[in-house]
């Protein structure tokens, strides 16, 4: 029998196939109806949100889009408008900064050039309830902590970028805050050593055991990096999630063309047999065959999406449930895999991802320019979307 498909409107409380539920709990972070205004201009608008302790939780959204705005506010660096913010069942919302168990590691990293590594660790800790030697076992016990006990005595200009964001991490961890919240955290670096250094944040959060907030524009730094994570725009949350929930299963048009990359089509739909839905796509040139979701009737206007890397593409037409002959219009070559673009005959191209899963020569691609092509994808695979 075919998997049922999760709801268009779904965000946490429906599961794909093998994520579970988390067990309800108390949240650790609540943000209940926040609205910040700036004279005429609503940077954030009517947030709801709850974080649970522990989390890895991303803010994802484009530049403008209120998420750095809701990070300053749980700081205490923006007051609120209208709404509360609550930490560990404490109302934060007027308090200051210093009095809230929050730090925040800026995307600059904000180093003291003239201060040793040490030093800069050693900063945030002047004026806390330490002894000098607790303060200076608390520096080495951070430098440990992200590898960099051997610089201590370097200044920033002396060390790499991912060096000098890992001393920044230290720093904001040093006061051993509940919350850390992370602006941007690895803008800055390249992408090898972003690549690298997310699995050294999330194995120093599972260390610590301290709730990560992060905000970023970059949708593969969130979908690593988070438990889970809240899609915005325009000062609102689209979408939470998992990232397995948020790219599998979309609520809207706007959040599935925002993670990845995917192809949308205009659709009607024709029927709908139990958890299957048939929708006429003119711009592939026939019905397509796609998991339905509630609310469908037939005749009604609807958006199919699909994926690039959920197409098949083949010489040859297949058995599959929904396929369609195209011809190869463009190639890019990119060593893992190949994006091609495909021309329908309703004159609309469409790309497709193939894995090159195999060491082949210039001869043995799945296809090449100008050739006649079928296209063919899984039911389950198409994306239905209600707007």
């Amino acid at each position: 029998m075919p998997e049922p498909s999760p709801a268009a409107g779904a965000t946490v409380a429906q599961f794909p196939r093998g994520v579970a539920p988390a067990v309800k709990e108390t949240p650790f972070i609540r943000i209940d109806g926040v609205t910040k205004r700036f004279g005429s201009f609503t940077a954030v608008s009517s947030v709801s949100l709850e974080i649970r302790k522990g989390e890895i939780f991303s803010l994802l959204g484009g530049s403008g889009c209120g998420k750095t705005t809701l990070l300053r506010m749980l700081a205490g660096f923006e007051d609120p408008t209208e709404g509360r913010i609550f930490i560990d069942g404490q109302d934060m919302t007027d308090l200051p900064p210093y009095e809230r168990p929050v730090n925040m590691m800026f995307q600059s990293y904000a180093l003291f050039p003239h201060m040793t590594v040490e030093r800069n660790v050693a900063y945030g800790l002047k004026h806390a309830d330490m002894t000098a030697s607790q303060r200076a076992d608390r520096v080495r016990e951070m430098l440990a902590l992200v590898q960099l006990s051997d610089l201590g005595q370097r200044k920033p200009h002396q060390i790499s970028g991912g060096q000098r964001q890992r001393v920044a991490l230290a720093r904001a961890l040093a006061k051993q805050p509940k919350v850390l919240l992370l602006d941007e955290p690895l803008a800055a670096l390249d992408k090898k050593l972003r690549e690298a250094t997310q699995f050294e944040l999330m194995d120093i959060q599972d260390r610590t055991g301290t709730t990560f907030i992060v905000v970023t524009h970059d949708q593969e730094e969130a979908m690593t990096l988070s438990s889970r994570l809240a899609v915005m725009d325009k000062g609102r949350i689209m979408q939470i999630g998992n990232a397995t929930e948020v790219y599998e299963y979309p609520n809207s048009k706007f959040v599935a063309g925002f993670i990845g990359s995917i192809n949308f089509f205009d659709a009607t739909v024709r029927d709908i047999k139990g958890d299957m839905a048939r929708v006429d796509v003119p711009e592939l040139g026939g019905p397509v065959d796609a998991r339905a979701i509630p609310g469908l009737v037939p005749g009604q206007p609807i958006t199919l999406a699909i994926r690039p890397e959920k197409l098949s593409l083949s010489r040859t037409r297949t058995d599959a449930a929904n396929a369609f002959p195209g011809t190869v219009r463009e190639l890019a070559y990119f060593g893992k895999d190949s994006l091609y673009r495909i021309l329908m005959p309703s004159g609309r191209i469409l790309s497709v991802n193939s894995v090159n899963a195999r060491r082949v020569g210039e001869n043995e691609r799945v296809a090449d320019w100008e050739d006649a092509v079928w296209l063919s994808f899984d039911p389950a695979a198409a994306i239905l979307l209600k707007d």
